[in-house]
């Protein structure tokens, strides 16, 4: 691969500039460029907290192309980015779903987006900072494999990788502890060896979400019930709740209360038990497989629900168009719709979807 050109995300944090780094000793030709993706004003209150999509955040992967002697641009990807990722965050939480936007902007941006443009800068590869590795099995398919870094694994956010995309994909920091990048940034005297995670939705300001919502849809208030139908309350529009929550519901009813589903239709939020919360059969949307095609049914494997869950064991139940079913075999916790699904034989991401609901099976 020495001499082969790689275009390489750079967000303007540790890990996607110690990317850059790896590739350049690889022998690669590296070209850094950087996705100016949402530029809104912020408030004064938010200045100093670590955002990523930021200007600053673009000056410092220019500085750290800089250190590194390689080509560096800023690319306008903010329509295509507000209308596949922000636009679809408003619709989802209006919708009663509670989205997942850093998956929508891999699928849409980071990766489709750089892969467009391979042809115009004459490349071969992409690469990002994210914790994840590509391998090329036996008879040339390409998989997707968990983090060495099993504490900041990011697979669960890139299962939509399709082969055409990891073929051309690089993953350098995927090898490697999140320690292990900080100190190669400080070896190499890199700029951003000490610069905080961005743990926010880069969009959203103070990471308030609810705040976001009422300034692009009215909120509507309507019925809180109970699983049986009984009204307790009055809920403040449906997307300023999500499945599981328990703090902020308004009500007093002597023992813990959690939002057990979210009707957008009717405008109803029902308030339950926590043992509502537990469900074993899900079905997810807009599947997508790594090796092209899904497991067979009556699959055994791995399934996970939320980016911080170990995979946990289930059993893929088929396919209907571009929707499956998976069934835990054990019942999990706030199996919720709109959130991201993704499936694991060891580690070996096979793909996933959006959780479109949830259920328990009483067999």
């Amino acid at each position: 691969m020495n001499g082969s050109r790689v275009v390489v995300g750079m967000s303007g944090g540790v890990d996607s500039s110690v990317a850059a780094a790896l590739l350049v000793a690889r022998g690669f030709e590296v070209i850094g460029v950087t996705m100016r993706l949402w530029t809104e004003s912020r408030p004064a209150e938010l200045s100093g907290k670590q955002q990523c999509c930021s200007v600053e955040d673009i000056d410092d992967a220019r500085r750290v192309a800089g250190q590194l002697g390689i080509r560096h641009y800023v690319m306008n990807f903010e329509e295509r980015f507000r209308e596949t990722v922000v636009d679809d965050f408003v619709a989802q939480y209006a919708a009663g779903r509670t989205p997942n936007p850093c998956v929508r902007c891999n699928e849409h941006i980071k990766y489709r987006a750089l892969l467009d443009r391979l042809p115009a800068l004459d490349a071969d590869f992409i690469a990002t900072g994210h914790y994840a590795r590509v391998r090329q099995a036996a008879g040339g398919r390409f998989e997707l494999l968990r983090a060495r870094d099993e504490a900041k694994d990011q697979s669960y956010v890139l299962y939509m990788l399709q082969q055409d995309q990891l073929a051309r994909l690089q993953l350098p920091v995927g090898e490697l502890t999140k320690d292990e990048v900080r100190a190669e940034a400080r070896r190499l005297g890199l700029d951003t060896a000490a610069k905080p995670d961005s743990v926010e939705i880069c969009f959203v300001p103070g990471n308030d979400y609810r705040a976001f919502m009422a300034e692009r849809a009215a909120p509507a208030p309507g019925e809180m019930r109970t699983p049986e139908g009984d009204v307790i309350g009055e809920h403040q529009g449906v997307a300023a709740y999500t499945i599981g929550q328990r703090k902020g519901l308004g009500i007093a009813v002597g023992e813990p209360r959690y939002v057990t589903a979210i009707d957008a239709a009717r405008n109803i939020v029902t308030i339950g038990s926590e043992d509502d919360l537990f469900a074993d059969t899900v079905v997810f949307e807009e599947a997508r497989w790594t090796a092209g095609e899904p497991p067979p049914a009556g699959t055994e494997l791995q399934a996970k629900a939320r980016y911080r869950a170990e995979p946990a064991p289930a059993t893929f139940l088929g396919t209907e168009g571009e929707a499956a079913t998976v069934r835990f075999h054990r019942r999990q916790r706030a199996l919720t719709p709109g959130q991201t699904l993704a499936l694991y034989d060891g580690e070996r991401v096979l793909g996933g979807g959006t959780i479109g609901r949830a259920w328990r099976d009483e067999c």
